[in-house]
Parts: structure tokens; C-alpha cells; sequence
């Protein structure tokens, strides 16, 4: 009856220019696929490289210890007290013959101290027993001293006042002053009795911190003496 059968669905006829647009679409398509995945692959090895900081934990601040109490000092052994005694007075081996001033508003003595009861070489306000030195910052004069002070030839040797020297002028100063505990003399202590010149007072003053001595000794302890020396400047010398 039908001499021609009928196709279920057409077919397309394509014409060349279609075609080739088909192509050239799946050409770039392709080539964007395979770009993308490249890219991809950088992406991830750039993110691989990216530097990674750890962040640390920021711990609260110890308070420091408290500081260590010091170790209390070991006791000291308090020095023996002197003996109750008396001292005993030597008389001078070279008595002067200038009687230097006298502070009497200062204490020189003790007359306790002279009353000749308990241990030669004590003092009154000593105690029974009691060994230690006899301790006193009062300068002695010679006959309270078992060793008087004795000048050291030397060094502190009084400079010749050059005006007096050049007139042919000679002289003589007496002094006294005290003697410390290490063998110097005291400036502040010093008086001239007799000069022949202010000026060779002055050298002698002058020349005071430069002297040395022994110094005097009571018991075998060195302690602080009046001194009275003599002081020639001649020019012969």
C-alpha cells in the first residue's frame, strides 16, 4: 500500500561551515581543559610553597622567688675586756724644759687609774680577770709612756726659708705637737713655744705632714703622745 517508509526522525543535513565551527569549538575547549588543569597543578604547588608560621603560645609571666633570706653572720667574739687594775707611771729618760699648754677643760687622767690596787698595766673601771688592752684616744705625755715617740732621720726635714737663707739669718723653732698610733704627727695639734722667725715657723709647719716617728708605746700598745722637738736652721748645715 505504501511503497515508501517513513523515518522516525529526520535527518539533519550539516552544512561544511557548521561543521568546521564544531570543530574549532571542541579544539578550544580542549585546549582550555588542559590549560585549567596545568594551572591547577601550579595553584596547588604555590600553595604548597607558602611559608607556615606557628603561632606560640604566649605562657603567663612567673613571678620570680622570693629572695633568699641571708644567712645570719656568725658570732662574733667580743674582745676581752681590759683587767681591773692600775697603770703604772715610768719616769722620763729626757725631761723637758718647756711645759707645754694644758687644756684643763679636757680630761687627761683618770686618778683612779693611778691608785696602785688590783693588776699593774689595768685601769680602775676594768674587770677581775680581764685580759684585754687598755684602750684610750687621749694623747699621753712622756712620763705616762714606757716608749716615747722617737723621729725618724729622713723624710720630712723642714725646707730653709730661701729669704732668710740668702741673708745669712739662722734660727731655731720649738714645737710640740702629738704623735698619732702610725707614727705621723697630728697638724691640727701643732703650737711653736720658741721661734726666732715666723718664717721658719712656717716651714716647720710646712714640713709637719712629711715627719715620721715612732710611735709611743704603754704596755707594748702603740698610743698617741705629746711631742716637744727642736727645729735648727743654720746655714753651715
Amino acid at each position: 500500500m505504501f511503497n515508501e517508509l517513513l523515518e522516525s526522525k529526520p535527518k539533519i543535513q550539516r552544512s561544511p561551515g557548521s561543521a568546521a565551527f564544531s570543530l574549532v569549538l571542541h579544539t578550544v575547549l580542549i585546549i582550555g581543559a588542559v590549560y585549567a588543569t596545568s594551572r591547577a597543578d601550579e595553584i596547588v604547588d604555590a600553595v604548597k610553597d607558602e611559608k607556615v608560621e606557628f603561632m606560640e603560645e604566649v605562657k603567663p609571666k612567673e613571678e620570680p622567688p622570693p629572695p633568699e633570706k641571708a644567712p645570719p653572720p656568725p658570732d662574733v667574739a667580743a674582745a676581752p675586756p681590759p683587767p681591773k687594775g692600775f697603770i703604772v707611771l715610768t719616769a722620763p729618760i729626757d725631761i723637758p724644759d718647756v711645759i707645754p699648754d694644758i687644756d684643763l677643760t679636757k680630761s687627761i687622767t683618770n686618778e683612779a687609774d693611778f691608785s696602785g690596787v688590783g693588776v699593774a698595766g689595768g685601769v680602775a673601771k676594768g674587770v677581775a680577770g680581764g685580759t684585754g688592752p687598755v684602750i684610750t684616744d687621749a694623747p699621753l705625755y712622756e712620763f705616762q709612756v714606757e716608749k716615747p715617740a722617737i723621729a725618724i732621720n729622713g723624710p720630712g726635714k723642714p725646707t730653709y726659708p730661701s729669704l732668710l737663707q740668702s741673708a745669712n739669718v739662722q734660727g731655731r723653732v720649738t714645737a710640740t705637737f702629738v704623735v698619732d698610733t702610725s707614727g705621723r704627727a697630728e697638724p691640727g695639734t701643732f703650737k711653736a713655744l720658741e721661734s726666732d722667725h715666723e718664717l721658719f715657723t712656717a716651714a716647720v709647719r710646712a714640713a709637719l705632714p712629711r715627719m715620721r716617728f715612732m710611735p709611743a708605746e704603754v704596755g707594748g700598745r702603740k698610743v698617741k703622745m705629746w711631742v716637744q722637738q727642736a727645729f735648727e736652721f743654720q746655714t753651715g748645715k
